[in-house]
């Protein structure tokens, strides 16, 4: 059954990638069949504002198949207008009850936008605007003392969910509602774990994974 709420969406998420990171995926709905049933219309579950980066395939990482998630990709996970669009469109149009924010360690863009910082000199071409929206997330790690580059990246994932928010009226209403949440994670490329570093609203379940396998899979 498709969740439909934001804790069971939550849930099956972290049930997912808990199968993906100890070895042992389902991949559901990636048949004929489901292929055939999403044909003429698709209810993700969550929407995931992640990063381009080609390691961080969301369907695989969190174990999922057709039309469970509604994918929209930049470089660093910004929020221009063209993802914040999109992000009202699944929440509003195909009543999509989860948003997530997946970024990832040793990400390129935040290093590019760090170096950018440091030398003074923006990157050619439309890079700049890579830079431009990761930037408010550098200066607010710099306020926090945060200097090393997987603690930027955190803090800018939870910059990002704050920006979808504020940005948003749409996507803020349906939160204050409760019929919808924003999550953010950091995905790990060397273990596979997504870890959640904020989150709105505060009192989202935070369980920790199941240590059966067999449990996440039910």
């Amino acid at each position: 059954m498709t969740p439909t709420t934001p804790d069971e969406a939550l849930a099956e998420l972290r049930a997912g990638n808990h199968r993906f990171v100890t070895g042992v995926p389902q991949h559901p709905n990636q048949d004929a069949g489901r292929r055939a049933a999403v044909a003429d219309g698709q209810h993700p579950f969550a929407v995931i504002v992640g990063c381009s980066d080609s390691r961080l395939a969301a369907e695989i990482i969190f174990d999922r198949g057709l039309g469970d998630l509604f994918v929209v990709r930049t470089a660093g996970h910004t929020a221009g207008p063209e993802v914040l669009g999109s992000v009202e469109y699944a929440v509003t149009v195909l009543g999509t009850p989860l948003v997530v924010v997946l970024g990832h360690d040793s990400c390129g863009a935040v290093q590019a936008a760090r170096e950018a910082v440091r030398t003074g000199s923006a990157p050619a071409g439309h890079l700049g605007a890579v830079v431009d929206a990761v930037s408010p997330s550098l200066l607010r790690a710099a306020r926090q003392g945060v200097e090393d580059l997987d603690g930027i990246v955190d803090v800018h994932i939870a910059q990002i969910v704050e920006t979808l928010l504020a940005r948003s009226t749409v996507l803020a209403e349906r939160v204050a509602g409760g019929a919808c949440a924003v999550v953010g994670m950091s995905y790990r490329l060397s273990g596979g774990e997504a870890r959640t570093v904020a989150q709105s609203p505060a009192t989202l379940p935070t369980p920790a994974a199941p240590a059966d396998p067999a449990l996440a899979a039910g």
